[in-house]
């Protein structure tokens, strides 16, 4: 039944709904163990939940590079200039990295909510926001 309808939906956006699953896929994966492990981190080894997050940040980045390149955007853009796609990604990723820092230090720091409570929108806002920008300015 989804085969049948997504052979009539026109191949641009056929593309692009089977990366946006593969992406969700993947990255939800990754997004949860980013979640779970800066909640580990900074809720039982006790790290300033900023610092924990930075952490779990420069691990995961590689992870997440070769996942969405390899599996994500399999076979969209061009694959031949990989240090202009590196770069690109960096930036997607610190505006990731930005926007959960700003969670962290809106939900714990200012409004003094536990440590978790970030977790909700790195799962749910971020993800959505750097799919965008991935699509469009790091696998173009």
């Amino acid at each position: 039944m989804i085969q049948s309808t997504l052979n009539r939906v026109d191949p641009e956006h056929r593309t692009v709904l089977l990366q946006l699953a593969r992406y969700a896929f993947a990255g939800f994966a990754i997004t949860l163990l980013v979640a779970a492990s800066y909640w580990a981190i900074a809720e039982y080894l006790h790290v300033d939940p900023m610092v924990s997050f930075a952490i779990v940040f420069l691990f995961f980045s590689a992870v997440s590079y070769f996942t969405h390149g390899a599996f994500s955007f399999k076979g969209h853009g061009e694959r031949d200039r990989h240090h202009v796609r590196m770069v690109r990604f960096i930036i997607v990723n610190v505006i990731g990295f930005i926007v959960n820092q700003s969670f962290i230090w809106l939900l714990v720091k200012q409004i003094g909510g536990a440590n978790w409570w970030p977790t909700i929108p790195m799962v749910f806002v971020t993800p959505l926001l750097t799919f965008a920008l991935h699509r469009r300015f790091v696998y173009a």
